[in-house]
């Protein structure tokens, strides 16, 4: 029996201003795909599926359960072709209500912030972690719009078009518990400001 909530990571990504593939980085010592992983587990998220693309083999190696790893064939075109490429995988997972959408690039959203927006829940959900008010990741999808999200993710927007349309979005605060803050340069690796 599968959580309500699945994981979706997306991990695909070359890195381009970082220098290399985000997924592969280590944070403390370890991998920001394997963080982001225990950390998607821990709040209780299943399955959870790693979405990959550049680098797909060593990502994919560094994984428990490399069958977990769902590759993104167009991922050089954006995020939204790995939002695609998960929701379709997980299309095939039963009782799974929602898809729980963390980015790699967030070592600093722990499980206890994962947790609380998974606890909002719902087929009919379309809810995002806010910090201090500003929306951020991660972003809980509803099962009802899987389809209608994946037809409208292109390029390197993923679902944030379709989100600003939906005035039944719910902002979670979450600033709280943790920074929302991604790394998109090495620099950025020395922690939250």
């Amino acid at each position: 029996m599968t959580s309500p909530v699945a994981g979706l990571l997306l991990a695909a990504g070359a890195g381009r201003r970082f220098g290399g593939p985000k997924a592969l980085v280590e944070v403390d010592g370890e991998p920001l795909v394997l963080r982001a992983l225990r950390t998607l587990a821990a709040a209780g998220c299943a399955p959870v599926l790693v979405v990959v693309g550049a680098a797909a083999d060593e990502v994919r190696a560094l994984l428990p359960d490399p069958a977990r790893a769902v590759l993104a064939e167009d991922w050089a075109t954006g995020m939204g072709a790995s939002l695609r490429a998960g929701l379709a995988a997980l299309d095939n997972t039963e009782h799974t209500v929602a898809a729980l959408v963390h980015l790699v690039d967030l070592p600093w959203a722990g499980p206890d912030i994962v947790a609380r927006v998974a606890a909002h829940a719902s087929a009919e959900t379309v809810a995002r972690a806010a910090y201090d008010g500003v929306p951020g990741h991660p972003v809980l999808l509803g099962r009802r719009w899987w389809g209608e999200i994946a037809g409208a993710a292109r390029g390197d927007r993923g679902a944030r078009d379709w989100l600003a349309t939906r005035a039944d979005l719910t902002l979670i605060e979450c600033g709280d518990l943790g920074s929302g803050r991604d790394v998109d340069r090495p620099g950025d690796l020395a922690g939250p400001a």
